[in-house]
């Protein structure tokens, strides 16, 4: 605002409130009124501001999701965003209503089929385990999420064990045994662990990240997949929808 124009926004000001009260009565702010106008005068300014964080905010997110060691991530980042709502409302009430990762039935497709031997040397297939529901978790021992959701894992499998789950995981350590072997004696795994390799990983659409875990159906397909670390409610809810399906 020029000069002249605060002038005759002040003298504007003096003559109609001196209309309204006596002089006496009245002592203006000149300086806190001009203020309050310049402020409301600036909405151009407001709004570069805004389209600066926009901006900003866009420069971090894109090479957060086109990186790919960090894509998924943001991905889940968006996600839990989404259905944070639903999934406060389903903790609240009880409702183990399954994720946004759950598949229709109708839309499922057959886990590719493996044999591999476990710690004890035995043979573990996983189309035996057809008419259980199963949770495969793709993991490694370098794995810092992985670390966090093996322990929920051996709950589930023991808890869940009568209801109809097996747990399984797929070590992808590079040097397999000589990892994997320590790491599950060390923190007493109860469930089966075995030895996979990139043709397993690529049979499962590459495993782009770890950990990466299935829920697979009675039927052996595919019910959820879900990459990264998720909170352990998810698989809870995940599982109950699959054992409640006949």
């Amino acid at each position: 605002m020029e000069r002249n124009e605060e002038t005759a926004v002040s003298r504007w000001t003096d003559e109609r409130l001196a209309a309204l009260r006596p002089a006496a009565e009245w002592d203006p702010s000149i300086a806190r009124g001009l203020a309050l106008l310049r402020e409301r005068r600036r909405p151009e300014r407001r709004n570069a501001t805004k389209h600066s964080w926009l901006i900003g905010g866009g420069l971090i997110c894109v090479p957060l999701v086109a990186m790919p060691a960090t894509r998924a991530f943001a991905q889940r980042c968006v996600s839990a965003c989404v259905s944070e709502s639903s999934w406060v409302r389903g903790f609240l009430t009880g409702n183990a209503a399954p994720t946004a990762q759950y598949i229709k039935p109708e839309d499922r497709k057959i886990a590719p089929d493996f044999t591999l031997n476990d710690a004890s040397g035995q043979p573990v297939t996983l189309s035996a385990l057809r008419g259980k529901v199963v949770l495969l978790n793709f993991w490694a021992t370098w794995c810092a999420p992985c670390n966090i959701e093996i322990p929920w894992f051996g709950e589930l499998a023991e808890s869940q064990r009568d209801a109809g789950l097996d747990v399984l995981g797929v070590s992808l350590d590079d040097d397999g045994w000589a990892s994997v072997r320590p790491y599950i004696e060390a923190r007493r795994v109860n469930y089966p662990v075995v030895i996979g390799d990139q043709e397993i990983a690529r049979q499962y659409d590459g495993v782009s990240a770890l950990p990466t875990t299935l829920i697979i159906d009675r039927s052996g397909r595919i019910a959820a997949i879900h990459v990264g670390l998720c909170s352990k409610r998810e698989y809870e809810t995940d599982i109950a929808a699959a054992l409640r399906e006949h």
